[in-house]
């Protein structure tokens, strides 16, 4: 299968072929012709599938088709994102993709001045990529009509429901037309998703490229027993006997994310810390940084980690490990994206074995390696009862002691 194949136009796929992308993935493949055909859509697929251009590319395709920049004024498409990150991301998407495509765009985020958002918007915008929260900002101070909607995408929908959104989604369903084409692409299908996607979709279709909360098959994943005290010894072993030399690293909180990366410093390690409560030019230098490895680790939070699309990234390390196994997920798919191979690698004190068997659960027959590293020993309070025999199906393979 080929752009060709999907009737995707030959100016986005010069502009496609100049990116280095030639096939389309799987949810790309079966969503880009049903939007083109001006359905509404909802999708799901784990992260890193390739979900923006599944709707990017059919956007201004019918952008081009319908000439639609030359009507009336006014916001055409509506893509909203749960991060700054993430919209960024898919601007610049927008940008690659539509290249020779005359149709402008711009991205609204919270936590930068207004400024320079408003004056491109007043200059006119026919795709408009927005976080929930400035874009009722500005909707509020009369800077955006969303009365001349043809496409409202969301992106991301558990993510942002995860993130408190769901009030200000609903004020600004509101705001829509009710005649226009909506996609709706979630990683993962609790059922408030459902209900959301009942409410806002008109007779959808619905595509699915993996089975819901499925880890990616390409990433190798191993994980280590060891106590809190001692992960940070865990991560410089595990650094220069994998010979890593450019991971994001996953921590539950701000300051644990602050913290580790202070005492990796200290070490001589470059590392940076994203997170919500750095502002928008240090999140971006230092995601900037990372991508363009003069900074060897990106310690980052789960919320801050949506939108961070890292070509090649090797390794994906869960420092600590999420407290709700769907997150698990998310995290590993920063790595093994577009065909390549990647390695998740997990830390699990004593007080995390609960998160750790949720997530066994959840990944079903997946290979994954559990150790414990010789200079670590978990405390003999948490030692187990006597252990029975237990059946973990044929493809999954268990190494190193087991301590829990």
């Amino acid at each position: 299968m080929t752009f060709e194949n999907l009737n995707i136009i030959l100016p986005i796929r010069e502009a496609l072929t100049k990116k280095g992308y030639i096939n389309p993935t799987p949810i790309q493949e079966k969503s880009i012709p049903f939007i083109l055909d001006g359905k509404d859509v909802f999708g799901c697929a784990q992260t890193g599938t390739g979900k923006t251009a599944a709707f990017a590319l059919p956007i201004l395709q019918l952008f081009h088709a319908k000439q639609l920049a030359k009507k009336t004024p006014g916001i055409k498409a509506l893509i909203l994102a749960p991060t700054r990150e993430l919209a960024i991301q898919i601007g610049e998407s927008f940008t690659d993709y539509g290249t020779n495509i005359n149709v402008k765009h711009t991205v609204i985020f919270g936590g930068v001045s207004q400024g320079n958002q408003t004056r491109a918007l007043q200059q006119g915008v026919d795709i408009l990529i927005a976080t929930p929260g400035r874009l009722m900002d500005l909707m509020n101070q009369g800077f955006i009509k969303l009365h001349t909607i043809e496409f409202f995408v969301l992106d991301e929908v558990d993510r942002m429901l995860d993130m408190g959104f769901i009030r200000d989604i609903q004020r600004i369903i509101t705001k829509l037309p009710i005649k226009r084409q909506t996609v709706f692409f979630s990683a993962t299908v609790p059922p408030e998703i459902k209900k959301l996607a009942n409410g806002l979709l008109q007779n959808p279709v619905s595509v699915q490229v993996a089975a819901i909360s499925a880890p990616a098959e390409a990433v190798k994943q191993s994980m280590y027993y060891v106590e809190k005290q001692d992960k940070k010894e865990l991560l410089k072993m595990v650094l220069e006997k994998e010979n890593i030399n450019h991971a994001l690293v996953f921590m539950r909180t701000k300051h644990g994310a602050n913290k580790l990366v202070k005492e990796l410093v200290k070490y001589g390690i470059s590392a940076e810390a994203i997170h919500g409560n750095k502002s928008q030019s240090a999140r971006q230098k230092a995601l900037e940084g990372f991508k363009n490895r003069t900074i060897k680790l990106l310690v980052a939070t789960d919320i801050a980690s949506r939108g961070i699309d890292v070509d090649k990234l090797t390794h994906v390390i869960n420092y600590e490990l999420p407290e709700v196994a769907e997150t698990y997920i998310h995290r590993i798919g920063r790595t093994g994206r577009a065909g390549e191979g990647g390695t998740a690698i997990s830390f699990c004190a004593s007080e995390e074995k609960a998160y750790w068997k949720d997530i066994l659960k959840l990944v079903g027959n997946v290979v994954i390696t559990e150790t414990t590293p010789k200079f670590t020993t978990v405390r003999p309070a948490e030692a187990p009862e006597p252990e029975r025999k237990r059946n973990f199906g044929n493809n999954r393979r268990f190494s190193g002691k087991r301590k829990f």
